[in-house]
């Protein structure tokens, strides 16, 4: 039998994939299932990029692209950074990787000597840990709670940072907790990284557009100009765009940190399929307005969805302020018992009883960092969210 690489035994799949996987294998056999698992907009792509797609296909823009992304892509997210977030990179500071999953991995790859320390505020999106792993580096888990919002306090990054430390990963709006940094936050963020000129920063904005009750968006490069030189900007057309299927995600930051991603890139996929990369251009640079109007959508489903979950005793949610997700405590279920007499022990009994018994699909808080929690996904249509929000009530009240 063929012998596996050793750094296989370090990460796991990704627990929201295997989520949504059982819901399909259980529809398949079936079941009545409502999947609140994935982060994935219900919204189609937009008309204008759907257009963009086939002038690009009837235009055989079908060759290998460059690594760094076709010029027109990294002008157009010149343009977009300047546009919504102030700052003016050059060209050749911007690169396009394959989602922004791939750009996160190929920047811990690219700067990461074994023993080197990544800071994870927790609750932290599912992928850091293992990438940070799978490059040897180390990973240091800062619990961030509902006290300090879900996100890390200058004390917090202080007391976490080492002569080892390479990165803070910062990612805002968050995921699972829809958190939100504001200017005044990550000033004094940034007032503790100026104490420690080995930390570089990894923000993480693929979230940026979708915000509720007006809340403003700030990235670390914007708000801390001095910093811009040890800070990488991540962001992607995935979630604002309803483009996950295209894979584009980018980055931009200092030419020696986007130079040696390439470099990395170029022995691993490439460039980055050519066809999104013209969707790419059209999303960034087309009408922007119905941004605004799916993210009122989203706003809406957090609302009804926190009606229904704050009627339901043993259960608390914080109020998300962005992304699409809701991320509540489940503490007060623990120790109850089903109607078959098993106990609720722990964070993943709670899960599986909403899955077996109630039909919904949710994914446990400890693939986040933070327990007891679950994370429900309001990716999906208004009627499924609903659904799966009374589907709990009506088995929570059936614990005894």
């Amino acid at each position: 039998m063929i012998k596996f690489s050793s750094r296989l035994s370090r990460i796991n799949l990704s627990p929201s994939t295997m989520a949504a996987q059982k819901v399909r294998e259980l529809r398949a056999a079936g079941r009545d299932i409502v999947g609140l698992t994935i982060g994935e907009p219900d919204f189609e792509t937009p008309a204008h990029v759907k257009r963009a797609v086939m002038a690009a296909l009837e235009r055989n823009e079908t060759k290998y692209p460059p690594i760094f992304g076709i010029p027109q892509l990294r002008e157009a997210v010149r343009r977009k950074f300047i546009r919504d977030n102030g700052l003016d990179f050059s060209v050749d500071q911007i690169m396009v990787g394959t989602g922004s999953k791939q750009i996160l991995y190929n920047t811990l790859q690219a700067t990461l000597n074994p023993g080197d320390e990544v800071i994870i505020p927790a609750p932290y999106w599912i992928s850091y840990l293992d990438m940070t792993l799978v490059a040897d580096g180390k990973p240091v888990v800062v619990e961030c709670g509902i006290k300090s919002g879900f996100k890390i306090t200058p004390s917090q990054l202080d007391a976490a940072i080492t002569p080892r430390t390479k990165w803070l990963m910062i990612n805002s709006p968050g995921n699972p907790s829809g958190a939100v940094y504001s200017r005044a936050e990550l000033l004094a963020l940034a007032e503790v990284l100026r104490r420690h000129p080995q930390v570089w920063v990894l923000s993480d904005d693929i979230y940026e557009h979708l915000r509720f009750d007006g809340v403003e968006f700030c990235t670390m490069a914007q708000v801390a100009p001095d910093l811009a030189e040890r800070t990488l900007t991540v962001n992607g057309v995935s979630k604002a765009y309803a483009m996950t299927g295209f894979r584009l995600g980018y980055a931009a930051g200092p030419r020696e940190m986007i130079n040696a991603m390439v470099k990395l890139q170029s022995q691993s996929t490439a460039g980055v399929n050519s066809i999104s990369q013209w969707a790419a251009v059209e999303a960034l640079d087309g009408p922007q307005e119905f941004i605004a109007e799916r993210a009122a959508a989203f706003q809406e489903r957090r609302d009804r969805l926190l009606d229904i979950l704050g009627q339901v005793p043993g259960i608390s949610c914080d109020r998300p302020q962005g992304a699409f997700y809701l991320f509540p405590r489940v503490e007060g279920l623990l120790g109850r018992r089903t109607p078959d007499g098993k106990v609720l022990a722990q964070e993943q009994d709670i899960v599986l009883y909403l899955l077996e018994h109630a039909g919904v699909a949710v994914v446990q808080g400890a693939a986040y960092g933070i327990s007891p929690h679950m994370r429900i996904s309001i990716a999906y249509a208004l009627d499924s969210v609903l659904e799966g929000g009374r589907r709990i009530a009506r088995a929570v009240a059936e614990l005894r």
